[in-house]
């Protein structure tokens, strides 16, 4: 009997609707899907129909720290808060996965907890958690302080938030509610329900948690850093890694990398899931999704794109010569390694200048799939095929006809060469990425 071939997983990334600057600008392009509840609908029940595993939601907690002649052009100036929105569509959906940014730096893990067991209970259990330690330095300033956290430091409290988040998950056994007699007046049994009584060095949390334990156990664990710490975070705790890798060389790398460290934790290589970022444009040739491309590119303005790169690189571009190179004497600062180290890179691998290299992340820097919908499977299943990636975390060009495309087009491609479902064989997100439910660490 042949061994059944490997499929892809599909996550939707929206933050809010499109990676790329230039995205609302685009001709058919609808300019404030990202603030109406509508279009949301509309996308999220296109990408089920598509049998997507889960509609990923980023989110910021506070404006980019951009000038305001950039931050004008910015459809990322105003988007929904992730849980009231996805509480939102979950009402509308059935059985893809919803899955939410929360911070572990400006945030607390009574909180955390409540919300995405709340959410998991309410979708019948397609929630997940993107731990992030929040990378934006600006955020500090709406949460009491003047710095933004050191990053070790973000790191080592998100080590210890994971442990006492999903403790609170675990605060009622599976069957404690069901003992619940209408007759005895006994609503649950008390001899399962755990106390989690934490006291670390960062966070003192009593418990125990006042919601049922989750549908999954716990929602899906998801972990989205790149720096030694964040790869560290995910091996001991992910379940599925959301990265950008530049190509597919450095995605096997990263691959093997994160699944290595997690066998030396004990953690079996398949319990998680690696599915790099990619921004996808179909077109009916390879020459046409270019030509969309460098359409879509053009409509970054130079102020967006030099403030872009100052986000990337943590650092203030603007006084940089646009036609030179990249300084040598960047000033270290508290914001992402990870990005920061792959704009250098770019810069040296491609010897752009300060001009070019704004204008690429003004737009999009980061691994993407431009063809036909034949040539970007070839590309898709090669990465599954080479130990570089589990699948993607598409994010579109523009919408509604970037999701149109990736769902109509690419997405029956898949299906054809038997790389992608096409239906769903369970209801939980769990059962959806193939990964098991996690035990009670207090109950058996």
């Amino acid at each position: 009997m042949a061994t059944p071939k490997k499929q892809l997983h599909l996550t939707a990334f929206m933050r809010p609707v499109s990676l790329h600057t230039g995205a609302w600008r685009y001709p058919g392009a609808v300019p404030n899907a990202n603030f109406s509840l509508p279009h949301l609908k509309s996308f999220i029940q296109k990408l089920e129909a598509a049998k997507f595993d889960a509609f990923f939601m980023a989110d910021h907690l506070a404006v980019l720290n951009m000038p305001i002649e950039a931050l004008q052009r910015s459809h990322t100036v105003t988007s929904f808060e992730p849980f009231t929105l996805l509480s939102a569509l979950s009402a509308v959906t059935e059985k893809i996965g919803l899955a939410a940014t929360a911070s572990t730096t400006y945030d607390e893990p009574y909180h955390v907890a409540r919300r995405f067991a709340s959410l998991d209970h309410l979708s019948s259990g397609r929630a997940a958690w993107n731990i992030v330690t929040t990378g934006n330095p600006e955020s500090a300033k709406n949460f009491g302080l003047d710095e933004h956290v050191e990053h070790s430091e973000r790191y080592k409290r998100a080590r210890e938030f994971y442990e006492v988040v999903t403790g609170l998950w675990d605060s009622f056994a599976d069957d404690a509610f069901d003992s619940r007699s209408q007759e005895s007046g006994i609503y649950f049994d008390p001899s399962k329900l755990h106390v989690l009584n934490h006291k670390g060095e960062s966070l003192k949390v009593r418990g125990p948690l006042n919601i049922a334990r989750p549908v999954q156990g716990w929602p899906v664990i998801v972990q989205a850093g790149q720096s030694e710490p964040g790869k560290q975070l995910a091996a001991e705790t992910a379940e599925v890694v959301f990265c950008s890798p530049r190509d597919i060389q450095g995605a096997k790398e990263l691959y093997e990398d994160i699944k290595g460290r997690a066998e030396k934790y004990g953690r079996n290589r398949d319990s998680l899931r690696i599915l790099p970022a990619a921004l996808v444009i179909v077109g009916d040739t390879v020459q046409d999704a270019k030509e969309k491309r460098l359409k879509l590119d053009s409509l970054v303005h130079y102020d967006s794109a030099i403030a872009s790169l100052s986000i990337a690189l943590g650092s203030d571009a603007s006084g940089f010569d646009p036609d030179g190179p990249l300084p040598d004497d960047i000033a270290d600062t508290n914001a992402s390694k990870t990005g920061r180290a792959g704009v250098i890179k770019l810069a040296r691998d491609e010897g752009l200048t300060v001009k070019q290299l704004a204008q690429r992340y003004g737009g999009y820097a980061g691994l993407a799939f431009v063809g036909t919908p034949q040539s970007i499977a070839d590309e898709m299943e090669e990465w599954l095929s080479q130990g570089a990636a589990d699948g993607f975390t598409v994010t579109f060009p523009f919408v509604p006809q970037g999701i149109d495309d990736v769902t109509q087009r690419l997405v029956p491609e898949l299906q054809r060469r038997g790389l992608f479902r096409t239906e769903y064989e369970g209801s939980t997100l769990r059962e959806h990425l193939g990964l098991s439910r996690p035990n009670n660490r207090f109950f058996t």
